[in-house]
């Protein structure tokens, strides 16, 4: 019987993966996020937004920059503003409904 003889190909070698530093807040009509995001091109950069939650992907030379998040209040995700410029992304998302919760009194 004859040998079958396997080709391997070299495998792509992969970038490390490291969350980028993100800062968010909110008022009552928009969550307002700014992510770091240093010596990533605008081309090399994504932002996919929900009504849940939001991932931003940005790809360098040496690593790639990854950072997903939930949101707590449901966001208009028709209507996000992003803007992109010297390595930071500013993103505003309306939200379509504020979420209360009920205050619990701590002992």
């Amino acid at each position: 019987m004859p040998s079958k003889r396997v080709v391997k190909t070299p495998a792509k070698k992969k970038k490390p993966t490291m969350a980028p530093t993100t800062y968010m807040d909110h008022d009552d009509k928009n969550y307002y996020i700014q992510v770091e995001m240093p010596g990533v091109k605008k081309e090399n950069l994504t932002l996919e937004v929900s009504d849940q939650s939001f991932c931003v992907r940005g790809a360098r030379e040496d690593i790639e920059l990854l950072g997903c998040f939930v949101l707590a209040h449901p966001a208009d995700a028709d209507k996000v503003k992003a803007k992109f410029e010297n390595g930071l992304l500013n993103v505003e998302i309306p939200i379509k409904k504020i979420l209360k919760g009920k205050k619990v009194k701590i002992e």
